[in-house]
């Protein structure tokens, strides 16, 4: 391996290690506002809708009604309380099932 993957390597474990220091370093023991605690704690969720959506439409090329399918199952398991395993294996065998009538 060359020097420069070694500085690439080094570069690029920099730049993942700042932006996660910073906070830890500035704001411990230090209480963030209620709103500002609500708005991170959202984010997670708001950047994992915004990569699946897109692809729920894609899904299956020339169905869309598998995607949508897909989507409806596993908002209603997600509604009812089930867990993120049962949402994935429940939202698997109901297109599992619908892909053989189809």
């Amino acid at each position: 391996m060359g020097a420069i993957y070694w500085w690439m390597l080094f570069g690029m474990a920099l730049a993942t290690y700042i932006p996660r220091m910073i906070p830890l370093t500035f704001l411990e023991g230090k209480e963030l506002p209620p709103i500002v605690s609500g708005v991170l704690r959202n984010i997670p969720y708001a950047v994992l809708g915004a990569l699946i959506f897109p692809a729920i439409l894609f899904v299956q090329e020339g169905n869309l009604l598998f995607g949508i399918i897909g989507l409806a199952v596993s908002f209603l398991i997600a509604f009812l309380g089930g867990s993120v395993m049962s949402v994935v294996l429940g939202t698997i065998g109901v297109l599992a099932i619908y892909s053989l009538f189809t």
